[in-house]
């Protein structure tokens, strides 16, 4: 019995940080401290519709940088990057190339944007697209919209219209992303899709389909019917909206 008294009742904590902040309180700021249980505590009430952008941030921070008031630099990162979407999405070299910016939190902030896409993807994959195309288009959004370079995703479909795949085809530049059909149509056979949902985003915000999208569009759309392949849609994401083909009349 005495043995088994020795044991603490404290969770074990999840990264190091949180280590050092649970066992050595006293080296830790009571203004700081106070701070950080404040927003803990508002985030577990109220959730993130709680808190604007910086908070959140600061939630985030907390973790890498358990010794140091972080609001200075949430706010450095909302106003080099625009906001949390932005900050989280940003390329691993601009975020480490900010004042304050170490690999603890770069990794952090990645962590972050790779559990938002695994949480969108799923919600759409092995779903049928009808049924769930805002969720599809979030997904979209969350992917994409603060890429800094172009990027072609292919979403393929079964005979019901099901999700079975979604793959990013092809990355380019600032303007430009290389789009091969006949890669697209002979991965759907490999796949043994019935139709393609087509979407890339545009940097520069406005999602306005430009002359070669369209007609990279329609050659696409010649290659997958020559193969009794339907292409539901092109979708372009900007950044706070999309174009659909379909909608536009391009399809």
């Amino acid at each position: 019995m005495s043995k088994a008294r020795a044991f603490s009742d404290m969770p074990l904590p999840l990264f190091a940080c949180d280590a050092a902040e649970a066992t050595a309180p006293e080296k830790l700021p009571s203004y700081i401290r106070d701070h950080r249980t404040r927003l803990r505590s508002r985030f577990l009430h109220g959730g993130a519709a709680a808190m604007p952008d910086y908070e959140l941030l600061e939630l985030v921070l907390f973790r890498a940088i358990p010794r140091r008031d972080v609001k200075p630099l949430a706010h450095a990162l909302l106003s080099q990057f625009g906001d949390f979407n932005g900050v989280i999405s940003a390329p691993l070299e601009r975020l480490t190339a900010l004042s304050g910016i170490g690999e603890a939190v770069a990794v952090e902030l990645k962590i972050v944007e790779a559990a938002a896409h695994r949480l969108a993807r799923a919600r759409v994959l092995r779903r049928q697209v009808l049924s769930s195309w805002d969720a599809l288009l979030d997904y979209c959004h969350t992917t994409m919209a603060h890429a800094e370079i172009e990027q072609f995703r292919v979403f393929y479909l079964d005979r019901k219209n099901i999700l079975i795949a979604d793959e990013e085809q092809a990355r380019g530049t600032v303007d430009h992303v290389p789009v091969y059909p006949r890669e697209v149509v002979k991965r759907a056979l490999q796949l043994n899709a019935s139709a393609l949902i087509l979407a890339h985003n545009h940097p520069s915000g406005d999602p306005t389909p430009s002359a070669a999208d369209i007609d990279m569009t329609r050659q696409l759309q010649t290659a997958a019917e020559a193969l009794g392949l339907a292409l539901h849609d092109h979708i372009v994401i900007g950044k706070s909206a999309e174009v659909s083909f379909r909608s536009a009349g391009y399809l």
